[in-house]
């Protein structure tokens, strides 16, 4: 055997399986991996990340999360984008 191989009993295969779900953006169903959290959602939709409020299942979640809340089937999320007037 080559010297550096690893016996072929030692060589395992990992796979990583990614799982899709169901959400609703905005009244718009959706398909998303099951690691996707918020930032990474609106980087999809190509949404701007500022002047914005997110919530889920009507329920604000802080910008301060986005980057580590994930969603869970049959969420229901919606955007509001902030508009001046006057």
């Amino acid at each position: 055997m080559p010297r550096g191989l690893a016996p072929r009993h030692f060589i395992q295969t990992i796979k990583i399986v990614l799982f899709m779900i169901k959400i609703s953006v905005n009244e718009t169903t959706m398909e998303v991996e099951e690691t996707t959290t918020i930032s990474k959602l609106l980087t999809k939709i190509k949404s701007p990340s500022n002047g914005i409020a997110f919530a889920i299942n009507n329920k604000i979640i802080a910008k301060e999360q986005w980057d580590s809340y994930y969603f869970n089937l049959n969420d229901n999320i919606l955007i509001i984008q902030a508009t001046q007037g006057g």
